[in-house]
Order: C-alpha cells, then structure tokens, then sequence
C-alpha cells in the first residue's frame, strides 16, 4: 500500500518522499511470498469489490508503462463443502462470492463437483462440492509490483529514503513534522503504511489489531505441466467445517518450487513483528501437508521444496482501516491488510493519494473508517495483544 500510495502521488506532481527502515520489496512483513491471489467478486464484502477491479485496470496499466508481467488470469476457483463456511470473519464465503459477482456483473461461471472435476482432473474431490469460477481472477506477483511502482514513482521524482526508521509524528495543525533516526521532515499530509509496524509507530489506540504468524509452503509436482497456469487454476478450498478447514494455493511456476499451498492460523498472536519465528521447520511441513495437501491433489508429493513465514496484521473485525487517524487529521492511515489486502493495494494507493491531493476518495471508503471500532460510550476497543 506504501508502494502504490509513493507511486499515485508523484505521478500527480506532487513532491513525496517515501521513507522506509528495510527495502522494499522484501520478506519482513506480508507483501512476498512470490504470488497472491486476486478476484474481483469478493467474499468479505461488497465493499471491497470497487477496490480489487481499480486495481486490476491500475496493475494493466502499469504493465503497459514497464512491461513487467504482474497479473496473470489463469482464473481463480473457490472450492466449498459447506455453504457456510466462514473466512476473514465471514460467514458463507462462497455464497457471498457469487452474490457480489451477480451485483458487479463479474463474469463467472458456478460448477459442481463432476464440472470441476472434468475441468481440473489434479483436483480430488469428494463429490459434494460447489464451485466458483472467475476466469478474470488469478495472482498477482507482488515483490514485483511493489518493485515497479517505486520505480515509476523515482521517474516521477519521488525520493525514496531507504534503511531510515520513522520514530515519530507530530500532526502540528498546518503540517507533520516526521521524525527519523537520521533527519526530520515537514510535510503537508502524511500517509502511513507500516503494517506490523503500525502500532509501533501510532500507539496502541489507533486501532484494535493483533500479529499473526502464517507460513506458505511450496510441494513438489510429478508433472509441472498439468499444474502450470495454463492448466490450472488460483484455488481457495473450504474442505471442512472448521474455521481453519481451508486453504488457498497456486499454480506451479517455472521456478521449481511447485505447487504452493498456505492456510490460516489464529491461534498463536505475536507481542511485536520482531517476535515472528521466520524458520519453517520440517514437521511444519510435514503438517500442513497432512491437514490440507493429502488425498486432494494428484500428482503433488510430500516434498516441501520452499517454505516462507510472514506477518498478518488483523483487525478485530478482519476488515481494513483506511482512514485519517482520529487526533491527527493530517495523517492517512492505511492498515491493516487482514490477510487479504495485496490485491487491493493498488487501488488503495490511489485512493490514499486522492484524499491528500483532492480531499476525498473516488471510491467509497466508508467501510473502512476507524469509527467503526467505537464502542457506544466513544472508547476504542481494545486489541486481541498489546502491541509495543
């Protein structure tokens, strides 16, 4: 979000300077992992659905202007048992998914078990599943997105700080003074995307969120090409009843790993990012493997080729905050991603650089307020861990 916020705002002229205490693209927060799903129907709510097809037309157009492959549809299919299966804090996810594709007129096709089967032979099913299929869905490469919007923003003429840690803000009233450990800045609006960071740097009441540990596992395939792109879908797999009984994976690409395959795990909430344990053991894999892999996919085997640990930063409603911060006004806050903000981030950018540069969002953004964390006396509730 950081990234797409750098880049919309010099392509408008404006002077930005980007600050950043690692170097971007890199593996520390959530934005690497090489691939992530995006889809335009989307099952958290229809109000992301303005957000995800911004940003499919804003990663075409910034295809055209670098020539670097960042979206590929291959098509994304959303696999479910039980109708209500829940994701994200959603009920239902795949009936929210079809009925968000019906309001948009997202194109999309509905299949059941034997379709799916007929179409994706890799895939074992049981027999009672429904199915979604977006063929304008499918994943995104985002160390490479991030990448070629802080190139386009450098030819723009927005000046990148890189290995330099913000370690405070003063909203002044007619500017922000920006505090580093090397310099301070004034500037006339702020906008803030530090992911795990956030809390670090705004306090623990700027929103009630909580660090989880995810990791994405890479298993090898008998035979690539019937899992390369061409063949073979984005898949999200709601194989149980459980909250956790689903995963989500991609085809295998030309780099050797594999099929990649991840989950979602709440159980274990980190104090800090600094705490995230970033070694994936064997047994890691060896789990996951027998919880989602096993008996699902023919031709994948228990080799775990690649393995990465990343950071989830959740609010406690799994939503976004896109927001001015309450006693700062001049400070845009854009977090946190809940797990499934990357294929929005472009458009996020966009409408971030709107609200700094012409006051208000094309997009509506209601939804997204910090207001909604209020409790009927006005306090803010409170987060799942105390961040420092």
């Amino acid at each position: 979000m950081g990234a797409a916020a750098t880049y919309q705002l010099a392509r408008r002229g404006l002077k930005t300077v980007v600050i950043d205490r690692f170097e971007p693209p890199h593996v520390l927060g959530s934005t690497h992992g090489i691939t992530r799903i995006t889809r335009e129907a989307i099952g958290e709510g229809e109000a992301y659905v303005p957000l995800a097809q911004r940003s499919h037309a804003i990663w075409r157009e910034i295809e055209a202007e670098t020539e670097e492959e960042l979206l590929v549809t291959c098509g994304v299919l959303v696999l479910s048992r039980e109708r209500t299966a829940p994701v994200h804090g959603k009920p239902d996810f795949l009936g929210q998914t079809v009925a968000t594709a019906r309001r948009f007129g997202i194109p999309h096709q509905l299949m059941n078990a034997a379709a799916i089967s007929e179409r994706y032979p890799q895939l074992a099913l049981g027999g009672d599943e429904d199915g979604y299929f977006e063929p304008g869905g499918g994943f995104l490469y985002p160390e490479r997105c991030v990448a070629a919007q802080l190139s386009l923003a450098r030819a723009h003429g927005a000046e990148l700080r890189i290995g330099e840690t913000v370690t405070d803000l003063h909203d002044l009233g007619s500017y922000v003074r920006v505090v580093t450990n090397r310099e301070t800045y004034e500037a006339a609006e702020v906008i803030v995307a530090a992911g795990p960071w956030m809390s670090a740097l705004l306090g623990n009441g700027w929103a009630p969120v909580t660090l989880y540990r995810q990791v994405m596992f890479w298993y090898g395939v008998k035979d690539e090409t019937a899992f390369h792109p061409d063949r073979f879908p984005a898949f999200i797999w709601f194989h149980g009843q459980g909250p956790e009984d689903y995963c989500y994976g991609f085809p295998a690409l030309a780099n050797g790993y594999g099929m990649k395959v991840a989950a979602e795990t709440y159980g274990h909430p980190l104090a800090r990012p600094e705490d995230l344990n970033r070694e994936v053991g064997a047994e890691e894999g060896k789990a996951m493997y027998d919880a989602h892999v096993r008996g699902r996919f023919r031709g994948v085997t228990r080799e775990c080729r690649y393995t990465r640990a990343c950071i989830y930063t959740v609010a406690a409603d799994s939503g976004f905050v896109i927001d001015r911060h309450p006693r700062m006004p001049r400070v845009v806050v854009l977090s946190p991603c809940s797990g499934h903000g990357f294929k929005h981030s472009a458009a996020i950018g966009e409408a971030a650089a709107q609200m700094v540069s012409e006051g208000r969002s094309a997009i509506d953004l209601s939804a997204f307020a910090l207001s909604r964390f209020e409790n009927p006396r006005g306090s803010r509730t409170s987060a799942g861990a105390t961040l420092e």
